[in-house]
């Protein structure tokens, strides 16, 4: 497809960025932001999706998944903060749902990250920058047997402009085995990571405004989260006269303990409405494949059959709390799910300019939820879903290429959602349950060329349709449910490297998101949240999809050779986008531009200065519109503690703009040798 490139490392870590996430952004239309804290999972923006934490964009790190199925914050919650980006060896990346061997969490977009097997040199680096940034990297490789044993490691601790700091304290480790070469050979990874952190979460813009906190300050200082993982995975691979092979194997353990309060004292007027989400888990899973090279009436053809398996023991709880502290439980579970993935697909080469590809997926889901508290959400549901793809490839014409894709896909929900039967603690309010897995559908159009010297560039039209966008809703304990959705959009990607020191990109991405339909009971809903004290705009709820992205646009100039001087100038852009159905609350666009500049050695030494939004732009990482209360609102004392105010108010809160601002002008200056 157009839209499918490889990311080399190198040019990833060429790029000055903020966290380990954004590194992510090498992807043309893909957003990266950050909206509480250091260590917990980024939010994502792709083709017009809010992602928020990964669902419907599948990430893989060395063939192990990343998205967690059924996790306590959000469905498909995928944390990077663990990779260290000089491990990174390339980015695959593939769009839609039109790949046989692309399962759960895909539909949108597949990213797949390899590793570095070996280092010519041992690395050792510190980093020191503004608001308490240290970070410590180091890497180096040494020949043991038949292959190479590579170990990295960095600690690292940031406070961030807040007034209440981050206080991020993380330490990461990578050990990793290999022999041979991805396609012929066997690796062996271990990794070890925890990180400890405090955050200034999203606060109501009608606070900054009255002057009752700053830009940087927080209505709960007291949120903020701990995380562990551990990880083992094995991959081995090998080709023989009859075409070739792989498979991997992986063990993920990790914890996650979170605390947030989002809307500050409407629920609790008296401790705030601060919760705390426990995610524990064990995930495991196997997959192999087999390619068979062979030939159809006369014409080369290409066969490959894979299984996909994976089991996650899960450990969740939510409970509300004060300043981290334990108030009263609102629902624990304990939750098996398991997944098979059996897919075949099949490419056949009819001409020198004519290759077509026809594959054919399966998933079966199988979950059991425990619920310790409320009996009646326990349950056993089981599902399963096939999902044909068909691409097709024109050219080369002219050094230039045409290509055409088109298939179904699923994402899976959140098993406690497909159980559930009533709110949790509140037996007389019975709630729907929601499909284990929904369908997807997409289609694209795109051509390729290089037909301008030195020049790659790329076209893409895309439209994704998704029957419901039915979730878990991890912060309340129960489900949502959504109407179907459509996306339709055009991406555009340039490359442009003229001299071997000096390479520009730019890309755009504008995309069409809508609901379809209607839905009546959420404009009841709307009419009571809006009805006081917003009756004036008189809005019932309309199709547009909170948070999805308009437009996307990023450019950048990299300059340098392996040796002298070398530097980066990036800017990214995340145009204004609906916060609510009606589009009555709308972003501000977001605009960020980041830089760097350094100078390396011909005996290994570098030093680089990274400038972090360099225009020390005043802007938000992530913005929101909903319901909240605060102890300065006008309404808190007429709801409490004799309700006198509008029900509306006191039931839903004051609606209004919630943001997360993006830091201000940073510095950060590394010093690295090689040795």
């Amino acid at each position: 497809m157009a839209s499918q490139i490889t990311v080399t490392g190198d040019t990833i870590n060429a790029r000055p960025v903020a966290r380990p996430g954004e590194v992510l952004e090498a992807v043309p239309g893909l957003i990266v932001t950050q909206h509480s804290g250091e260590g917990k999972a980024n939010q994502y923006f792709l083709r017009g999706y809010n992602l928020d934490h990964g669902t419907d964009m599948a990430i893989y790190v060395d063939d192990v998944p990343v998205n967690m199925r059924t996790h306590a914050h959000g469905q498909g919650y995928a944390d990077l903060n663990w990779l260290m980006p000089e491990t990174i060896n390339a980015l695959d990346v593939r769009k839609g749902p039109y790949f046989a061997d692309e399962g759960d969490f895909s539909s949108v977009g597949n990213l797949h990250i390899s590793l570095i097997d070996r280092v010519e040199k041992s690395l050792a680096q510190v980093t020191l920058g503004s608001f308490g940034y240290r970070r410590l990297f180091s890497m180096g490789s040494s020949k043991v047997g038949d292959g190479t044993l590579l170990v990295a490691g960095e600690a690292g601790t940031y406070n961030g402009p807040w007034d209440s700091p981050d206080d991020t304290r993380k330490l990461n480790g990578l050990v990793r085995y290999t022999q041979g070469t991805a396609l012929d050979g066997l690796s062996i990874t271990g990794m070890a990571y925890t990180n400890r952190w405090n955050s200034t979460d999203q606060i109501p813009l009608r606070a900054i405004t009255s002057g009752e906190i700053g830009r940087f300050g927080a209505i709960d200082p007291t949120d903020g989260g701990n995380t562990d993982r551990f990880a083992l995975s094995a991959r081995i691979a090998g080709t023989d006269d009859a075409g070739s092979w792989k498979a991997n194997a992986f063990a993920v353990k990790s914890t996650l303990d979170l605390f947030n309060n989002f809307t500050y004292f409407l629920d609790n007027p008296e401790f705030g409405d601060q919760f705390h989400q426990r995610d524990d888990r064990v995930m495991a899973g196997a997959n192999a494949s087999r390619t068979v090279n062979g030939s159809f009436a006369g014409r080369p053809m290409e066969t490959t059959f894979g299984i996909q398996t994976r089991y996650d023991a899960i450990g969740l709880a939510l409970t509300d709390t004060y300043q981290r502290s334990f108030l009263s439980n609102v629902r624990s579970d304990r939750v098996g799910e398991g997944s098979v993935g059996i897919y075949a697909q099949n490419t056949v080469r009819w001409t020198d300019w004519l290759r077509t590809t026809l594959g054919w997926r399966g998933d079966c889901y199988d979950a059991h939820v425990t619920s310790v508290f409320d009996s009646n959400n326990s349950g056993h549901v089981n599902a399963g879903i096939g999902s044909p793809k068909f691409t097709m490839v024109l050219g080369p014409f002219n050094r230039t290429e045409f290509f055409l894709g088109a298939g179904l896909g699923m994402h899976s929900n959140d098993a406690r959602g497909a159980t559930i039967t009533e709110a949790p603690g509140d037996s007389d309010t019975k709630l729907s349950t929601s499909p284990l897995l929904v369908r997807t559908r997409g289609a694209e159009v795109g051509v390729r060329t290089k037909i301008i010297s030195n020049l790659e560039s790329s076209l893409s039209l895309f439209l994704l349709d998704q029957d419901s966008e039915i979730v878990f809703s991890g912060d309340a304990g129960d489900t949502s449910a959504s109407r179907p959705s459509r996306r339709y959009g055009v991406e555009w990607t340039n490359h442009f490297r003229p001299r071997s020191w000096i390479e520009f990109d730019a890309d755009l991405a504008m995309t069409h998101a809508r609901f379809i339909g209607y839905d009546s009971e959420q404009a009841a809903v709307y009419d009571s949240l809006l009805g006081y004290p917003l009756a004036q705009i008189g809005n019932a709820p309309g199709n547009y999809i909170p948070n999805a992205p308009e437009v996307v646009a990023s450019a950048g100039v990299t300059l340098g050779d392996r040796t002298g001087w070398f530097g980066a100038l990036r800017w990214r852009y995340l145009g204004s986008t609906p916060l609510t159905e009606d589009n009555a609350f709308r972003s501000q666009p977001i605009s960020v531009v980041n830089g760097r500049i350094g100078y390396r050695t011909d005996n290994g030494w570098r030093v680089q200065l990274d400038v972090l939004n360099l225009f020390n732009a005043r802007t938000s990482q992530i913005s929101y519109a909903y319901g909240s209360l605060i102890k300065s609102d006008s309404y808190f004392n007429l709801c409490y503690p004799v309700q006198t105010a509008p029900a509306a108010v006191c039931q839903n809160g004051v609606m209004d703009s919630v943001i997360h601002p993006v830091e201000p002008l940073a510095i950060r200056l590394t010093a690295a040798g090689s040795f």
